[in-house]
């Protein structure tokens, strides 16, 4: 792995390595509603990459954006994605025209992709990038690489400015192994058809939609299906990928479409058997007194897939940073898989963890600077609430949402810029990361580094293990102080830590918040070490 030195204010050079921990793309860029694939590289024959398709939140006060972009990685070594970038944008017309006034194009929710392998032996690529707008929610467009550029393909002959097709919202595309094609979508409510494969966007010459494909979250209290949908193929089952809206007290919190299930069956269109959750978003956990708190951001939604890379599999989704659903950033979690074949045959996938881990499925490394935005358990002394003027208020630590102009050049996840500051660290919050691999652990004086910002409060971080609280197996390994007197300025910060030298394999590590004044942050986190002194 590639190493360079980048200095980090005055006080260091710190070594830094490229890393897929959670997110596993840079925290500057936001590609929500990952569908991953495992194509072969066109430009480097026999060799195999991952390909992530999702939407792209670059408006940053709405929803998605006006292109897509591609990301992809070699599957031997998931450490190391590329921007392969713009494959598709939605700006003229079937006369090369545009679209519309000021060539601004369409909104592009989230897309799918298909490969169809031809009679000749080359492969063609189907994107589906669901535009939302009048007469194309329809669209497909083809490439013969996996990384584009796509050109639409299903143009309306009589109506240049529209397409035609089957397909609406959130489609979803699936090649068979006999070459037979089927597309999914939805919203509330799932549907389902074969295609036409000569357009791959058309219903096929006799064929029916498939309503309620699995029943909505309006219809049914088991499957509960409110969108993203997504299909795959695991040995002989056919597995349904969507998000899907929970009951009200299941799992002990409020509903939430912030989870992704699964349902199989032994045919492409069904009938269906509820698998289970896939992921949760909101991150589960218990409380101090043993009570289900989500330790994520509570509210938020998902879409996502999974796929099997080097025999492990995995599942995609995303998650929401800053105060809305309008920068959402990518994750990872590695499942277990078990299918019995034949008719009577079940699909069992277990649950993915939410964690700071990525691809980093080891444990994230003793000694490596992290950004501190991987926290996966960001919580406050109350859950997130609204003001007077309907506005969300949140009442603990949180990701600050970046951005940057342009891709920049050489390493993607410098520190420099591939920095989400994790901010409103005030009383009661905990901030927290799972896991950290302690086999790496060499020395008995240990340390923790914040880079950071003091803000201005007295107060205190605790620093604990395995549990932020001592009665449900935590253990205080370290604190720093705050007198009140702290200059505000970005240093590093050292933390003794103590009681961990001699602890093996992955251990959860938290940083809990304490000060006087309620309200106000204590500090800004910027990037963390836990290091060998």
């Amino acid at each position: 792995m590639k190493r360079i030195l980048i200095t980090l204010g005055i006080i260091l050079v710190a070594v830094f390595s490229m890393t897929a921990a959670n997110p596993y793309l840079p925290l500057w860029e936001h590609i929500p509603d990952g569908e991953p694939y495992v194509f072969e590289d066109p430009d480097h024959p026999g060799k195999y990459r991952v390909y992530i398709y999702g939407s792209h939140d670059s408006f940053r006060t709405m929803y998605c954006g006006p292109e897509q972009v591609v990301w992809s990685a070699p599957i031997e070594d998931l450490n190391n994605w590329r921007y392969d970038g713009v494959i598709f944008e939605s700006k003229t017309n079937a006369r090369g025209n545009l679209l519309n006034e000021g060539g601004k194009g369409d909104v592009l929710f989230a897309p799918d992709i298909a490969e169809v392998k031809e009679s000749d032996g080359t492969k063609t690529y189907y994107l589906y990038p669901n535009t939302q707008n009048g007469g194309r929610q329809t669209m497909v467009a083809k490439s013969k690489r996996p990384d584009g550029p796509f050109k639409v393909c299903n143009w309306n002959i009589e109506k240049p400015n529209e397409t035609v097709g089957i397909l609406h919202f959130d489609p979803a595309v699936f090649v068979d192994d006999d070459g037979r094609a089927y597309a999914y979508w939805g919203f509330g409510e799932s549907w389902g058809a074969e295609l036409d494969t000569k357009t791959m966007a058309t219903l096929k010459t006799g064929g029916q939609r498939i309503e309620n494909l699995v029943p909505g979250f309006k219809q049914d209290d088991t499957f509960r299906f409110f969108e993203a949908s997504s299909m795959r193929k695991i040995k002989d089952k056919y597995v349904f990928i969507y998000s899907r809206w929970t009951r009200d007290g299941e799992f002990g919190l409020p509903g939430s479409n912030y989870t992704l299930a699964y349902a199989y069956s032994n045919y492409p269109l069904g009938p269906f058997t509820y698998g289970g959750t896939l992921i949760d978003g909101r991150g589960r956990e218990k409380d101090a007194n043993g009570n289900t708190i989500p330790s994520a951001n509570p509210t938020g939604n998902t879409h996502g897939s999974i796929c099997e890379i080097n025999g492990q599999w995995f599942v995609f989704y995303h998650r929401q940073t800053g105060i809305n659903e309008y920068s959402r950033q990518a994750m990872v979690a590695p499942i277990n898989v078990k299918v019995t074949e034949g008719l009577d045959g079940k699909v069992v996938i277990s649950e993915g963890e939410y964690t700071s881990e990525g691809f980093e499925t080891n444990g994230l490394s003793v000694g490596r600077r992290y950004p501190a935005a991987i926290a996966c358990w960001l919580t406050g002394p109350s859950a997130t609430t609204r003001n007077q003027n309907g506005n969300s208020v949140f009442t603990g630590s949180y990701v600050e949402a970046t951005y940057i102009n342009g891709i920049p050049k050489g390493n993607v996840y410098d520190l420099r810029w591939n920095c989400n500051p994790v901010v409103n660290n005030t009383d009661g919050s905990i901030v927290g990361y799972k896991y950290f691999n302690l086999d790496g652990i060499k020395k008995s004086s240990i340390q923790l580094l914040l880079r950071m910002k003091s803000l201005g409060p007295q107060g205190q971080i605790k620093v604990m293990i395995d549990s932020p609280w001592e009665g449900r197996g935590g253990q205080c390994i370290g604190h720093l102080n705050f007198n009140g007197k702290t200059a505000q300025e970005t240093k590093d910060v050292a933390i003794t830590l103590k009681g961990i030298y001699g602890k093996t394999g992955k251990h959860a590590i938290y940083l809990v918040f304490s000060s006087p004044s309620k309200h106000q942050s204590l500090c800004t986190l910027y990037n963390l070490c836990l290091q060998n002194k």
